[in-house]
């Protein structure tokens, strides 16, 4: 009887000490089910899942036989037909005679419900909390559930793709495997990959076939049944991922401190949170588009992830992942896997006519009835009457074949059941598209205009409207186009703000960089010039030209070193600035000191190449003003000495003062979670606050510094090289052109504006509001968020976007060389 198994169940639950969201946990059974099974009124289970809790019960062979051996085990489930608005199940393979397994035969991953310390279960409960409300924000955003989910049906993958089922389930030698159900729907998805014993998942399905859909449902499901302080699922796009450089633990961390800045806190043993949640195994990677690595990484990927038993849910095209098993001999260890399936006629019929609402004209006039309402799904009636006729042309076989995947089905609706004055039945026209591809390339194509026609989206509250409230499509998807081009050159996916600025060639941002240091220079020294020396407009001119001159050439080369080292793009640090001792462990965090050494390393570096500079300005100084030979000993000595006395000043005293800074610096708070708006302001308003502590500190450091050095040095430099008045000037015009320089060259915020807000929108790549154009472009669907970054609704939305631009911009070389040619007169 029911009631004779939950008795069962709940006394060897109450034995082990397990509430029932403990046994959920460690069982992967959801907490409902056992609600059910205790209850009594779950008449219907199966034999699996109370083999399951039994493993985690750990429970002995008698009392494991009677578990599976009570009565209400042996009933049937019955047929469940799937309503229009459900997916269908498709069964892959029931659970029918499930050999007993004892616990000692059985070896288990690490239980995720062990008890964790409180700091990093406070942690996960918090992350868990932002997981949860991100991704419900991004499945209402992508209209997942209007007017009802697709459906999304999978059966189990080829057996070449997956590792043996004693291994997936983790037995001893000599243990008999069961026959695993993978059976499922896009609400269970998560309670499937429960039934995986070793807690590794591989989906497959072609482009467009519903993956990134199913793992944000993953996502949501898993977290329902998590008990506080469990295991967290966590999606991280596995395309930025290079295993030949970064393990994939380091990885991880990189990932989650970027995406969720709370994370970069010290925790108990002197890690970041991050580092510890991944150490105590309580975040479960969902890793998304192993197809969309770079091709020659594949292998690597495959093998680093064979080299770690960590948990996960891997998602892929088949035919990538086939490549790479097949190179690599094996495929990923210990996984299941499912393949997802095409969509059906039937899907379409019952999908596509709820999607287009009732059609009211400017007048209130309806189009169909008498009520003033259209009739609904009017405008594909001539489409479904094709898909519905049993004699197949081949006008309704290419669209059928088209509209097989959630992609296409969601481009098309956006194309024609939210554009009124479109006409569905241009699908069927095969002159036009005679092929799928052309179908495909049409919808595309189409899906950007589509979007930047209809109206607005409304902003979020507490945001000021943009400036611009519509833009046109064409501009719209020239600046995508751009953005797209960018990431497919790179092989990349997220659109990171911070990163915009590497669509420039090197050489440019170098030349960028030289001219805005020198105008920060310039500008310092010929306002400090005026307001403490008041020398005549044509001297201060002068001298600012010159100060302007060494300090771009200063920074440029810093710079261009930086790119030759590989280390010209600046993440968005994750920090806020307070002072010291308030909220912070004991000593220093190891990030600290690192930041504190590169930061010193590169303002001696700087302090040098400002002290060649400087004294090599000198020196022509005095060639032109005081008719000085160039190579003399007086013009040699003069350079050292200002090799010596910047590189100790500006170097020695720059690189303390910028590396102190990194002590004044303290991870973001939860209520600072990373999104691309967030984190842009958050940014900003950090730069604001080291310009503040910047300016006056370096200005102190100079004056002080320098009296000091011509004090210590009474044989080389004269006192009076370095009075009050000079040292003032120095330490102002070092102190206001170093913070200006630091803040819009060496910030992420500070590239952002230079090159992004600046740069590309003078010479018409990007619009000038161009935070305001990304933000616009998620809120109607192009772009979708991933933690701080933007990605393209789907990979190849991007390609074509990038393909389209590349297009159009050798079009208008070839049109300009044309005229151009036209224009030379010919020679005789």
């Amino acid at each position: 009887m029911a009631d004779q198994l939950g008795t069962l169940l709940r006394r060897l639950r109450r034995r082990s000490g397990l509430t029932q969201e403990r046994l959920a946990e460690r069982s992967g059974v959801s907490v409902s089910t056992i609600r059910r099974l205790e209850t009594g009124s779950s008449g219907d289970h199966r034999r699996g899942t109370l083999g399951l809790l039994a493993d985690a019960l750990d429970v002995g062979p008698e009392e494991r036989a009677q578990l599976l051996a009570t009565p209400a085990t042996t009933r049937s489930e019955p047929a469940r037909v799937p309503q229009p608005q459900e997916p269908a199940t498709v069964p892959a393979a029931r659970v029918a005679d499930e050999p007993d397994h004892t616990a000692a035969q059985r070896r288990r991953p690490p239980a995720p419900g062990r008890t964790a310390p409180p700091v990093l279960a406070a942690a996960a409960d918090e992350l868990a909390i932002e997981v949860r409300r991100r991704w419900q924000r991004e499945e209402e955003h992508r209209r997942v559930h209007d007017p009802f989910p697709l459906p999304v049906r999978w059966q189990e993958a080829p057996a070449l793709l997956t590792d043996h089922a004693e291994n997936i389930q983790r037995l001893l030698p000599g243990a008999t495997s069961h026959t695993m159900d993978l059976s499922g729907d896009l609400g269970s998805v998560a309670e499937v990959y429960r039934r995986v014993s070793s807690g590794r998942l591989v989906v497959l399905g072609r482009a467009g076939s519903g993956k990134s859909i199913l793992t944000i449902r993953f996502v949501l499901e898993f977290l329902k049944s998590r008990a506080p302080g469990g295991r967290l699922p966590v999606i991280f796009t596995l395309g930025s991922w290079d295993p030949t450089t970064v393990a994939l633990r380091d990885w991880l961390i990189d990932r989650l401190v970027r995406d969720h800045p709370q994370l970069a806190r010290t925790a108990p043993g002197g890690a970041t949170l991050a580092a510890a949640l991944v150490d105590a195994d309580l975040v479960l990677p969902v890793l998304d588009g192993f197809d969309e690595t770079a091709a020659s990484l594949r292998c690597a990927t495959l093998r680093a992830l064979n080299d770690t038993s960590l948990p996960l849910l891997l998602t892929s095209r088949a035919d990538e992942f086939a490549e790479a098993v097949d190179a690599v001999h094996a495929p990923l260890v210990w996984a299941a896997g499912i393949e997802l399936t095409d969509l059906t006629r039937d899907n379409l019929l019952a999908y596509l006519p709820r999607t287009a609402r009732p059609i009211v004209d400017g007048h209130g006039h309806g189009h169909g009835d008498g009520h003033g309402l259209g009739r609904t799904g009017a405008v594909w009636d001539v489409v479904l009457a094709q898909l519905r006729d049993s004699e197949e042309t081949a006008a309704s076989v290419n669209l059928a074949g088209v509209l097989s995947t959630p992609l296409m089905v969601a481009l098309a609706r956006t194309m024609y059941s939210e554009a009124p004055d479109r006409d569905a039945a241009e699908l069927l026209d095969t002159e036009r598209f005679p092929a799928e591809h052309s179908l495909e390339e049409h919808l595309l194509a189409g899906f950007v205009p589509a979007v930047y026609r209809r109206a607005v989206p409304e902003r979020p509250v507490g945001r000021r409207p943009p400036r611009k409230r519509n833009r046109d499509p064409e501009h719209a998807e020239r600046w995508l186009g751009y953005l797209a081009h960018h990431l497919v050159r790179l092989k990349r996916q997220d659109l990171a703000w911070w990163r915009i600025g590497e669509s420039l060639r090197r050489s440019t941002r170098v030349v960028i960089v030289v001219a805005v240091s020198a105008l920060c220079a310039a500008a310092a020294d010929g306002l400090s010039t005026l307001l403490l020396h008041q020398d005549t407009f044509g001297r201060t001119l002068v001298r600012a030209a010159f100060t302007g001159s060494v300090a771009g050439l200063t920074v440029g080369a810093v710079y261009a070193i930086m790119i030759a080292l590989g280390n010209e793009i600046i993440e968005p640090a994750p920090v806020r600035l307070r002072l010291p001792g308030r909220g912070r462990g004991r000593g220093l965090g190891r990030r600290t000191v690192r930041t504190f050494i590169a930061r010193f390393g590169t303002a001696l570096l700087g302090g040098f190449v400002l002290g060649v500079g400087n004294g090599c300005g000198r020196a022509v100084q005095g060639t032109l003003y005081r008719d000085l030979p160039l190579p003399n000993g007086s013009v040699a000595e003069s350079i050292l000495i200002d090799m010596l006395v910047f590189e100790v000043i500006f170097g020695v005293g720059g690189g303390l003062v910028f590396g102190l800074l990194a002590v004044f610096e303290a991870p973001q708070d939860a209520a600072s979670a990373a999104t691309p708006v967030s984190l842009l302001a958050s940014n900003r308003a950090t730069v604001v606050r080291q310009v503040l502590f910047l300016a006056p500190t370096l200005t102190l450091v100079v004056v002080f510094g320098g009296s000091l050095i011509v004090h210590l040095f009474p044989g080389s430099l004269e006192p009076s090289a370095w009075g009050v008045s000079d040292g003032l000037r120095a330490g102002a015009v070092y102190g206001v052109a170093g913070s200006l320089t630091y803040a819009l060259l060496f910030t992420a915020w500070g590239q952002w504006v230079v090159f992004s807000r600046v740069w590309l929108p003078l010479t018409g790549k990007l619009p000038w509001d161009t935070d305001a154009f990304l933000d616009d472009a998620y809120r109607r669907g192009v772009l979708r968020q991933v933690g701080a970054v933007y990605q393209f609704r789907h990979i190849r939305l991007q390609h074509h976007l990038g393909r389209s631009f590349r297009g159009r911009r050798t079009a208008y070389a070839s049109d300009r060389r044309g005229r151009e040619t036209r224009r030379t007169p010919r020679r005789r």
